[in-house]
């Protein structure tokens, strides 16, 4: 087990950036128009916000938006609660047919959109069509046809059954066809519980409750988003001039006068992919395919095991996060078996020598055969949170003989070498659909998908088993099992291609008397999760 010392030893490695990152000073919020970044105190029924970065491309689901949270201005057809079960919202009721390859949803009779026109079959086909055209970041590539049978009647009929197309229909915000045009994402309308009253780029977006929406009506009529940096939206807090502000972990522990720190739980997960082939080959572009070292299982595993991935939530996130053991911790299709003991550095050692890694130069450094343990950790340049768990990992494993290089990188580089170098990655989201995008072999060089190339011809099988499903219960027998099945899987117990570290906590400063509701697991930071329930919000009066 890792001693006291070498535990401070890497605590002081990290130390460094945070203190820098907790040194910089903010600048007051920007304000647009009289008085934008403050809260009347005469109306306790209006809120100002700092809980995201601005949606570059708009508020159009048919090009994404929404899919990390409530769409705010536009409603889906179904919907997680709280507990993350599925519950109805536009849809009244959904049924699959027996061989699973077509979905039948009743629509409520009195939606209406913004606007005043109702919401009709015809508005949810066109969604669909419209998305799956769009060759954005929607998937609807399983999609055969979408009809509208009658005008609350939508039928979708699926090139092969796939049970997490339930997941597109909790994920797409439906939009009206009558006002779908080249300016939607910019003026939204939607039968949401709010509608855009202002949108002042690069500052701020002022919504206001729609007076047509169907469901409870929201207790604040008046919201206003500020995108403001993190520090910015500490600096904001500490000027009491929002409600809610989203901050890092290294702002945790500084109190602010008014308000309290409130952690939602996520599967925001931050983790090392290993490349998984051999090198020798290159993608389509170029690129070069593969890392010897990391094709070893005993390096994997090694890491996995000497990793303490306690350690790093206390030292990096602050106490404010969760060891991370898969991508779907805590999520219905979590497969736990799949989990194993870390911090052991004596155990990892045992690994590397049973497999043949022995220090036989006295350099420090292992080796088998002709090569030696090294490679490196890349991550994303300006991620101060990334940088440091990369800097804690590598002196975790260097005790193993194993030598960890960290380097920061531009995207535009990483998407270059992230086939033959180990990338901390971050991922994390409601639908088992992204479990499958990251370790699938259909899916190996694909965009950011399944970068290491992994390939377990078990685990592909019990992939197309869970998507053919045709209930939620057995797809997730399915996806658990492609994690660990006793033999085999896609866990740090079975190939162990990844080597997941933590889940962050999602931290907001929320202003005293301010309910912000129960907070379902929230998804990785893009989007605004925390307003997911922003209808439930209240305030003391």
């Amino acid at each position: 087990m890792r001693t006291k010392r070498s535990k401070r030893a890497w605590l002081s490695v990290l130390a460094m950036p945070l203190l820098l990152a907790s040194c910089v000073q903010s600048s007051p919020p920007a304000e647009s128009g009289a008085n934008a970044g403050a809260t009347s105190d005469a109306d306790a029924r209006e809120l100002v916000l700092a809980v995201g970065a601005e949606p570059d491309a708009g508020f159009d689901p048919t090009t994404g938006w929404g899919r990390y949270g409530s769409p705010l201005f536009q409603s889906t057809l179904l919907k997680y609660d709280a507990d993350l079960q599925v519950v109805t919202d536009l849809a009244t009721t959904y049924e699959v047919s027996e061989d699973g390859g077509a979905w039948t949803v009743t629509l409520r009779d009195d939606a209406t959109f913004s606007d005043g026109r109702p919401v009709t079959a015809e508005d949810v086909r066109y969604t669909f069509e419209t998305a799956a055209a769009s060759g954005s970041v929607v998937d609807l590539t399983i999609l055969e046809s979408v009809s509208a049978v009658d005008p609350h009647t939508v039928r979708f009929e699926l090139k092969r059954p796939q049970s997490t197309f339930l997941h597109t229909l909790l994920a797409t915000g439906i939009v009206p066809k009558h006002a779908h045009d080249e300016h939607y994402a910019s003026r939204p309308i939607g039968s949401g519980p709010y509608r855009m009253a202002q949108w002042d780029r690069g500052q701020q977006l002022i919504v206001e409750a729609n007076p047509q929406y169907y469901g409870p009506k929201p207790y604040f009529e008046k919201v206003t988003f500020l995108f403001l940096s993190e520090d910015a939206a500490f600096a904001a807090a500490q000027a009491g001039t929002v409600d809610v502000a989203y901050i890092p972990a290294m702002f945790s522990r500084r109190e602010v006068p008014g308000m309290r720190l409130e952690a939602a739980q996520s599967v925001d997960n931050r983790g090392i992919m290993f490349p998984y082939a051999p090198s020798g080959s290159v993608t389509a572009s170029g690129d070069p395919i593969g890392n010897d070292v990391t094709a070893d299982p005993a390096i994997r595993k090694a890491v996995n095991v000497a990793i303490s991935r306690e350690a790093l939530v206390t030292g990096v996130l602050e106490g404010h996060g969760t060891p991370a053991h898969s991508a779907v911790d805590g999520l219905p299709w979590w497969n736990p078996e799949g989990a194993i003991e870390d911090g052991d550095v004596e155990a990892a050692k045992k690994l590397l020598e049973e497999a043949g890694w022995e220090d036989r130069d006295g350099d420090g450094i292992v080796e088998k055969g002709s090569l030696k343990a090294e490679f490196t950790l890349l991550y994303p340049s300006n991620d101060v949170t990334r940088q440091s768990l990369a800097l804690a990992v590598s002196d975790m494993i260097r005790p193993l003989g194993i030598e960890i290089a960290v380097d920061g990188k531009s995207w535009d580089e990483l998407r270059k070498l992230m086939y033959s170098n180990a990338v901390l990655f971050g991922w994390g989201s409601h639908d088992p659909l992204e479990m499958y995008n990251l370790y699938s072999s259909k899916l190996a060089g694909v965009d950011l998908f399944n970068t290491g190339f992994y390939k377990n011809d078990a685990v592909d099988e019990y992939f197309d088993k869970a998507l053919a499903a045709t209930t939620t219960e057995e797809a997730n027998e399915y996806w658990k099992k492609a994690q660990w099945d006793g033999r085999t899987g896609l866990s740090a117990r079975g190939d162990a291609p990844w080597a997941w570290l933590v889940n962050l906590d999602h931290l907001y400063l929320v202003k005293d008397g301010l309910n912000i509701g129960k907070q379902k697991i929230h998804p990785h930071g893009h989007g605004w999760p925390v307003t997911d329930n922003l209808v439930e919000w209240t305030r003391d009066e």
